[in-house]
């Protein structure tokens, strides 16, 4: 007589547990490791980015500029003396209008 093997159509074996559980722990830290170069990559990137923008030593001509700036609001000069027109330091300025703002007011007020 024959001998008839039926496929029942299913593994009869058992998952191996451990192999499970190390490809598990394997790809969390792999995927750990990704995060973190990722994270310190752009903790680099954007240090280097705000050093070229803001924190790079500023250029001659920059300096220059605001040097003339400087003595430009800090300095008395004639501009045009027929005219009566002069320069006062910027302070200076704004403490005659201060001034002259409060004898207004006080004027105004009567007293």
């Amino acid at each position: 007589m024959t001998e008839i093997h039926h496929d029942s159509g299913y593994e009869k074996s058992d998952v191996s547990v451990n192999k499970l559980v190390l490809w598990g722990v394997l790809s969390v830290v792999i995927l750990t490791i990704i995060v973190i170069f990722i994270m310190d990559f752009f903790v680099a990137t954007r240090e280097e980015l705000i050093y070229e923008q803001q924190l790079r030593p500023e250029s001659v001509a920059l300096r220059e500029l605001r040097a003339h700036e400087a003595e430009t609001l800090n300095s008395y000069r004639i501009i045009d003396s027929t005219k009566g027109k002069y320069q006062i330091p910027i302070k200076r300025a704004m403490q005659l209008m201060a001034d002259e703002a409060y004898l207004y007011r006080r004027e105004k007020s009567g007293n």
